[in-house]
C-alpha cells in the first residue's frame, strides 16, 4: 500500500479538486438548491458509483484503451451532452410549487441516484482525468499497482463525499428558503435549466 504521506497528500489534493468548480459539483449544487440536500446527497452517491467504475477501469487498463479511441470519446461525449440537454428541458418545464409537489420525472430517490451515475459515466473527461491523475501517486515499491489505484480511488470517493456533501448541505439550506416562494421556484427551475444546457454545450464542444 502507498505510504501514509502519499495517501494524505493525495487526499488533500482530492479535497481541493472537490471544491474546485466543475460539472459534477455544479450539478450537485443545482440539484441541492432545486430539490434539497437529500437530493444532493443522492446525486453524490451516484457520482461516487461512477468514480468506482472509473477507478476500476484505470486499475485494469481499460481506460488506456478508451483513451486511444477517438470514436469512443466522441460517442460518450454526445450521449452525455444529450442527457444534460434532456435534464435542461425537464427543468424548464418543471412545475413550480412546494418541493414535494414538484415531482418532475427522474426526481425519485432512484432517479436522482441514477442521474449522478449517468452524469459521471457519460463525461469522457472524467475517465481521462483519472487515467492521468491516479497513476501519479503510485509507488512502484509499495505493492501491486492495481491495488494502489483502487486505494486512491477509495480516497477520492471519501474526499468527494466530504467536499460535495458540504456543497449539498449549504446549497440545500439556501434552497429551502428560496423554495418557499413560488416565484423563486420558477427562477430556480429556469436557472437549473440554463446551467444544465450550459454544461451540455461545454461537454459537446470539449476536445480531448
Amino acid at each position: 500500500m502507498p505510504s501514509l504521506e502519499t495517501s494524505v497528500a493525495f487526499f488533500l489534493v482530492a479535497i481541493v479538486l472537490g471544491f474546485t468548480p466543475g460539472p459534477d459539483n455544479t450539478f450537485v449544487l443545482m440539484q441541492s438548491i432545486a430539490r434539497g440536500k437529500r437530493a444532493g446527497m443522492l446525486v453524490i452517491g451516484g457520482l461516487c458509483t461512477g468514480i468506482c467504475v472509473h477507478t476500476l477501469a484505470v486499475a485494469f487498463g481499460l481506460a488506456a484503451v478508451f483513451a486511444a479511441s477517438e470514436a469512443a470519446f466522441t460517442v460518450l461525449k454526445l450521449v452525455g451532452a444529450a442527457y444534460l440537454a434532456y435534464l435542461a428541458w425537464q427543468a424548464f418545464r418543471a412545475p413550480s410549487g412546494p418541493l414535494e409537489d414538484a415531482g418532475a420525472p427522474g426526481a425519485s430517490p432512484r432517479g436522482l441516484f441514477a442521474r449522478g451515475i449517468v452524469m459521471n459515466l457519460t463525461n469522457p473527461k472524467v475517465l481521462l482525468f483519472f487515467l492521468a491523475f491516479l497513476p501519479q501517486f503510485v509507488e512502484p515499491s509499495a505493492g501491486p499497482v492495481a491495488l494502489q489505484i483502487v486505494w486512491f480511488g477509495l480516497c477520492f470517493i471519501v474526499a468527494t463525499v466530504l467536499s460535495f456533501g458540504t456543497v449539498a448541505l449549504l446549497a440545500g439550506a439556501i434552497g429551502n428558503l428560496l423554495r418557499r416562494s413560488v416565484r423563486a421556484q420558477v427562477y430556480l427551475n429556469r436557472l437549473c435549466g440554463a446551467v444544465f444546457a450550459g454544461l451540455a454545450v461545454r461537454l459537446l464542444t470539449s476536445a480531448r
